[in-house]
């Protein structure tokens, strides 16, 4: 291949990912607006939801690392709140939304699959102690707010696969 030609097919190369960039960056701001709203609306939700009086978190919240840690912390607060606690089902139906718009926007835009991230922090603390189960979803519940609320914060991390 000669130089003119190597140069023709750069300059094309160039072109056509300048010229796919634009409707990408339209679908991920039309994903970081959706997922807004949704988050928004949930924060308001849990906002309304009673914790017992001096109830506080004591470790820093999870991570917002991409769209993997998003699904996966995301379902792992959903799985620990019980059905018992009054006024959740709702809830636990608007974050199943949430984690599988995700998970579906991750299916058809994200080329590499990275590997399921590991469990690790809040999220992992509350996992070892399911058996107290009121306690557990109480506090599971002001962890997802806290999580939406950084999420909220940090809409870029959408970007990242």
């Amino acid at each position: 291949m000669d130089y003119s030609t190597l140069t023709l097919l750069i300059s094309l190369s160039q072109l056509l990912s300048v010229g796919t960039a634009a409707p990408l960056s339209v679908e991920v701001g039309k994903m970081k607006i959706k997922v807004k709203w949704m988050a928004e609306q949930l924060v308001a939700k849990l906002n309304n939801f009673q914790v017992p009086a001096g109830w506080t978190l004591s470790q820093p919240a999870d991570d917002v690392d991409g769209l993997s840690s998003i699904v996966v912390i995301l379902d792992g607060y959903n799985s620990l709140i019980s059905d018992s606690l009054n006024g959740v089902s709702q809830v636990k139906s608007e974050i199943s939304s949430l984690g599988g718009y995700l998970q579906q926007w991750k299916k058809g835009h994200c080329n590499e699959q990275r590997p399921k991230p590991l469990v690790s922090g809040p999220l992992q603390e509350l996992q070892s102690r399911k058996e107290y189960i009121h306690t557990v979803g109480i506090e599971a519940v002001m962890r997802v707010k806290e999580f939406l609320t950084l999420l909220l914060k940090n809409l870029e991390q959408l970007k990242t696969c």
